[in-house]
């Protein structure tokens, strides 16, 4: 049975700003198919909860963190067990200070 992945509300906030921003250096087409791309990734953890690596930035929470990588962007989640679902919490651009990644959401 597929596992249902649910997007959070700043993750499509970050979602949003990674379109936006690649429209306005790019186009329309770019910032499309990047996003379209980075759903999709995350799409495939339906089957498999624990297929990405432990995120090591996020290792002092409670949930067990992982993240999937998209070209240059981290796709950070986690199995809510309870819920039966994959939380995508966080689109990072990896290519930033990573200590970013400990901001809050």
């Amino acid at each position: 049975m597929a596992i249902k992945i649910f997007w959070t509300d700043f993750s499509k906030k970050e979602l949003r700003k990674i379109f936006k921003h690649y429209k306005d250096i790019a186009n329309l087409n770019v910032a499309k198919n990047l996003v379209e791309g980075i759903i999709k990734k995350g799409n495939t953890l339906d089957f498999q909860t624990k297929i990405g690596q432990q995120e090591e930035l996020l290792l002092n929470r409670k949930q067990e963190f992982r993240y999937l990588v998209y070209k240059s962007y981290k796709i950070i989640y986690w199995f809510n067990e309870p819920k039966q679902r994959i939380e995508i919490v966080d689109v990072f651009d990896a290519r930033q200070y990573p200590e970013k990644i400990k901001r809050n959401k």
